[in-house]
C-alpha cells in the first residue's frame, strides 16, 4: 500500500488574525495596561516632533511676513578706534543702489526721555531718543498700535512716536499724552506695534528729522540706515552699501541682517529634539519590555491551549505566527493610541500659542513602524518558547 503523507493545514491571513487576537479579546485589561507603555513612548515622540515642527512653522511664517530682504547699515569703528559718522547724504546714496526699493533712517540723540520734569534726568528707563525719517515705518513693515506715524506736518513740531516697550515703561497707553525731553514737553502722536526685526526701535522714542534738527540740535548724520531690496539682490546690495556710503573707507560701515537671528532660531529649533526623542525612545523600549513580559505570561497561562492546537495538527511555525501576531496587534494598538495622544498634545500646544498645527507624516509613519518592530522583537522569544512546548506536557497543564 502507498502511504499518504499528511500535510498541515495552512492558515490564511484571516485565520492568523483570529487566533492572534484571541488572547487580546479574553484579557482586555491586560491589553490596556501593556499597550499603555507603547502608547506613552509613541505619544512622547510624536509630541516632541510635532511641537518642534509647529514652532518652526510659526517662525517661518513670521519670517515670510517680515521678509529676509532688509539690511541695516551703521557706523563701524575707525582704524584707531575713533568715532565714525555716516554722511548726511547716506540714505539717499543707498536708495540709488540697483535693487534697493525702500530706505529709512534714524539718528541717535543724547537727550533723555522722561514722563515729566519732576523725574530725575538719569532715570530714563533705558529709553533712547532717535530722529526718524518718514520712510522708516514702511521699511520696517511696522504698524501703529494707536495714533499716527511721523509725517510732514507733525514731524516739524515737538511730537514723538513711542515704541511699544518705551510706551509701557513710561506708562503711556494712548496718544495725546506728553513726555519731557530737553526742557520741553513733546506730544505723543502715536505708539508703535511690535517690531521683531528692530527691537532697538521698540525701546525708543522717535521724533521727526526736522524737529530733531531745530529743537534738539541733531546734526543730521544718520546712525542707522534701514533698506529693503529685492530678494534676488540682497547679497549684492550688502556688498555695495559700504563702498557706496563711504567709498574711501568702506570698513567704517557695518552692514547687518536683522532677520538672521530669526533664521538661526528656525534652523536650530530642533536642537533639543534629539534629546527628547531619546527620552521617548527609552519610554518606547520600556513599553516593549512590558509587551514581552505580557506575552511570556500569556504563553505560560495558555499551555493547555497550545498543547491542544499542537495535538490537532498545528505546526510549530503556526504557533509562532500566532503569538508574534498577538504581540504585533498589542503593540499596534499602543502605537495608534500613542499617535492620537501625541497629535492631540501637539494641537493643544499649538492652539495655546497661536501656532500652526504641524505633525510631520514621517514622524507618524516612523513612530508606527517603530511599534511594529518593537512588537516583533518583543513577541519572538515568547513565540519560540510556545512553539517548543511538547504537546503531551502542555495538555497536562490545567
Amino acid at each position: 500500500m502507498r502511504r499518504t503523507r499528511l500535510s498541515p493545514a495552512s492558515l490564511g491571513p484571516r485565520d492568523v488574525l483570529h487566533v492572534g487576537s484571541a488572547g487580546l479579546r479574553t484579557r482586555p485589561m491586560r491589553v490596556v495596561l501593556s499597550a499603555l507603555g507603547i502608547a506613552i513612548g509613541i505619544a512622547t515622540m510624536i509630541a516632541v516632533v510635532g511641537i518642534s515642527a509647529s514652532s518652526k512653522a510659526q517662525l517661518l511664517q513670521k519670517l515670510d511676513a517680515l521678509g529676509t530682504n532688509m539690511l541695516v547699515a551703521s557706523p563701524g569703528q575707525g582704524l584707531f578706534g575713533e568715532e565714525v559718522k555716516l554722511p548726511k547724504e547716506a540714505p539717499g546714496m543707498v536708495g540709488r543702489i540697483d535693487g534697493v526699493e525702500q530706505v529709512g533712517a534714524t539718528g541717535d540723540l543724547p537727550q533723555a526721555v522722561r514722563r515729566s520734569e519732576k523725574i530725575p534726568a538719569d532715570e530714563s528707563g533705558g529709553i533712547t531718543l532717535k530722529a526718524a525719517d518718514e520712510g522708516l515705518l514702511k521699511v520696517l513693515r511696522g504698524a501703529m498700535a494707536s495714533g499716527t506715524w511721523l509725517n510732514d506736518a507733525n514731524g516739524r513740531y515737538p511730537s514723538v512716536v513711542l515704541g511699544h516697550i518705551s510706551a509701557e515703561r513710561l506708562g503711556i497707553t494712548e496718544p495725546g499724552r506728553q513726555v519731557y525731553i530737553d526742557g520741553r514737553y513733546f506730544t505723543v502722536v502715536g505708539i508703535l506695534g511690535p517690531l521683531p526685526l528692530a527691537p532697538e526701535i521698540e525701546r525708543s522714542a522717535l521724533v521727526g528729522w526736522s524737529a530733531a534738527g531745530k529743537l534738539l540740535g541733531f546734526d543730521g548724520h544718520p546712525t542707522s540706515i534701514y533698506e529693503r531690496s529685492t530678494d534676488a539682490s540682497v547679497r549684492g546690495v550688502r556688498d555695495l552699501i559700504p563702498h557706496t556710503v563711504d567709498p574711501e573707507n568702506p570698513r567704517n560701515v557695518q552692514v547687518t541682517d536683522p532677520s538672521s537671528a530669526l533664521q538661526a532660531k528656525a534652523a536650530t529649533e530642533g536642537a533639543f529634539t534629539n534629546l527628547l526623542l531619546g527620552l521617548g525612545g527609552v519610554a518606547l523600549l520600556v513599553g516593549g519590555v512590558g509587551v514581552a513580559n505580557t506575552m511570556i505570561i500569556s504563553v505560560l497561562e495558555r499551555r493547555h491551549e497550545i498543547g491542544l492546537r499542537r495535538s490537532m495538527g498545528a505546526t510549530r511555525g503556526q504557533v509562532r505566527i500566532q503569538f508574534v501576531t498577538e504581540s504585533l496587534l498589542l503593540s499596534g494598538l499602543g502605537g495608534i493610541a500613542g499617535i492620537v495622544l501625541g497629535a492631540a498634545a501637539t494641537y493643544v500646544f499649538a492652539a495655546s500659542g497661536g501656532m500652526p498645527w504641524v505633525v510631520p507624516l514621517w514622524a507618524v509613519g516612523g513612530g508606527f513602524g517603530a511599534t511594529l518592530v518593537i512588537g516583533t522583537i518583543a513577541g519572538l522569544y515568547p513565540a519560540v518558547r510556545a512553539a517548543r512546548l511538547s504537546p503531551t506536557l502542555a495538555l497536562q497543564a490545567v
